[in-house]
């Protein structure tokens, strides 16, 4: 069944009028083949409407669209049934919430990092909402070092309202990974490509996002907290969210604008959630471009470039 956000609803009731006229064209043998093409020339039209004059909320909203692909996803479309999951830190355990391993993308061999949200309740519960414990990011840090060893490049996917922020996560020192993460990431002799194709929250996203390319679907956010948490914070109540989300720049163009993303992948018309198989095509051919420019570069030069372009941001002349 599809959802439909509240500023959906034009989009709702037109396809609900085209399946409706397609029906009574079926059932009455009455050609309504002139109706149905105006309808979905408004549909169009609306759409194109509706998605050009999104408010930051209302991302934000997209961005958490339970229709919207996730990682697993991702990583399936591009690398199909050559993708090998890895699991454990050697550690602890296998923290769910955090996924990877090497993958064919085009006959190269590719390490696909990325936090897994769910795609039903009981996945989700599984998945622990997307929200990695410490013994995630150390798995990923071990996958990094592994594709590393290898000399294989490493693509992220971002997509977590936060690392998981319990008592035992703390215990097991989750601020830690997570720098650990950040500052071994910096000095990756390999290529690497970290995409938010969700929500980009805090130092969960941090935690996998340091890159030679860092790039945002164009229907996501990315900001040190939530514009709910935000609101609760400033306001003491989460119904400034909205306000909130205006505020903190959190958008794929704000962050564009900014310098702290390096690129903004499109969406389709309609948006990722709409239309799986075209955001998975631009996102694997994106990957691809990207790996190209960066086997140009020497791997010390793009160390060098990758401390320069993270170290000058928040610095203000």
């Amino acid at each position: 069944m599809t959802t439909y956000l509240d500023f959906e609803e034009p989009i709702r009731e037109l396809e609900e009028q085209i399946a409706n006229t397609k029906e009574i064209g079926e059932n009455t043998g009455v050609d309504m083949a002139d109706k149905v093409g105006e309808l979905e020339k408004k549909l169009v039209a609306t759409t194109k409407e509706i998605f050009s004059g999104l408010s930051p909320w209302q991302r934000v909203q997209l961005s958490r669209h339970p229709d919207r692909p996730y990682t697993l996803a991702y990583i399936k479309a591009i690398a199909g049934d050559t993708f090998q999951e890895i699991h454990g830190d050697r550690g602890v355990k296998d923290d769910k919430a955090m996924v990877g391993g090497f993958g064919l993308l085009d006959g190269e061999t590719v390490m696909f990092i990325g936090q897994q949200k769910g795609v039903n309740t009981k996945m989700r519960q599984y998945r622990n909402f997307g929200m990695p414990n410490p013994e995630g990011y150390r798995k990923a840090l071990r996958l990094m070092k592994l594709a590393e060893k290898f000399n294989k490049p490493i693509v992220t996917f971002i997509d977590t309202p936060g690392a998981f922020p319990g008592l035992e996560a703390e215990e097991r020192g989750q601020g830690e990974a997570i720098a650990r993460n950040i500052y071994e990431m910096m000095r990756l002799k390999v290529p690497v490509i970290c995409i938010i194709i969700g929500e980009g929250a805090s130092g969960g996203a941090l935690g996998i996002g340091v890159g030679d390319k860092v790039v945002m679907l164009e229907n996501t956010w990315y900001s040190v907290i939530s514009p709910e948490s935000c609101s609760s914070i400033l306001w003491r109540s989460w119904e400034y969210k909205e306000r909130a989300a205006d505020a903190l720049k959190l958008t794929s163009s704000d962050m564009k604008k900014n310098g702290l993303v390096d690129d903004v992948i499109p969406e389709p018309i309609n948006g990722a959630h709409r239309n799986h198989e075209a955001i998975f095509e631009t996102v694997k051919k994106h990957i691809s471009k990207y790996l190209k420019d960066l086997k140009k570069v020497d791997p010390d030069k793009r160390i060098d470039n990758r401390i320069k372009k993270f170290s000058k941001m928040g610095v203000w002349k």
